[in-house]
């Protein structure tokens, strides 16, 4: 194996080495998802989405296109990189009984008919009621004065 060989498989094995990870690989096994859609069925937020699809992409596992404000993100089909093909398919494989992925997939499924803005729009809603709140002003990370 050579020296990028192994750099790759190992930070491929790394992004998969999570659980909200291998949630959002089994997922997008339906196909292209809007990370609204994601944050939706897995609960958090979508800063933490973000940070998990950013590992995701640069394991070279998924693909982002972006349209407007709006990203989605699904599988990665690069032609020549078999090793990414073969362990999204063994990782599809093992999750294909789990009862937490099988949840997921009901949540999207319902999910089909849901207009993505109404959607989104929902979720910047609730993540600024959350920020008031906890009492937050100004900038995230940053205390009030």
């Amino acid at each position: 194996m050579s020296t990028d060989s192994m750099k790759s498989t190992v930070r491929m094995t790394k992004a998969l080495a999570d659980a909200q990870r291998l949630r959002i690989v089994a997922m997008l096994q339906a196909g292209e998802l809007c990370v609204c859609q994601i944050v939706e069925v897995l609960g958090l937020a979508p800063s933490t989405v973000s940070k998990h699809l950013s590992i995701l992409h640069a394991a070279g596992l998924v693909e982002c296109r972006k349209e407007g404000r709006w990203a989605y993100y699904r599988h990665a089909v690069a032609p020549g990189e078999s090793t990414a093909c073969s362990l999204l398919q063994w990782t599809l494989a093992a999750l294909r009984k789990d009862s937490v992925v099988a949840q997921d997939r009901k949540r999207l499924k319902a999910m089909s008919g849901v207009d993505l803005e109404a959607l989104c729009r929902g979720q910047r809603r609730k993540g600024s009621a959350k920020a008031n709140a906890s009492g937050r002003k100004g900038k995230p990370g940053r205390k009030a004065v």
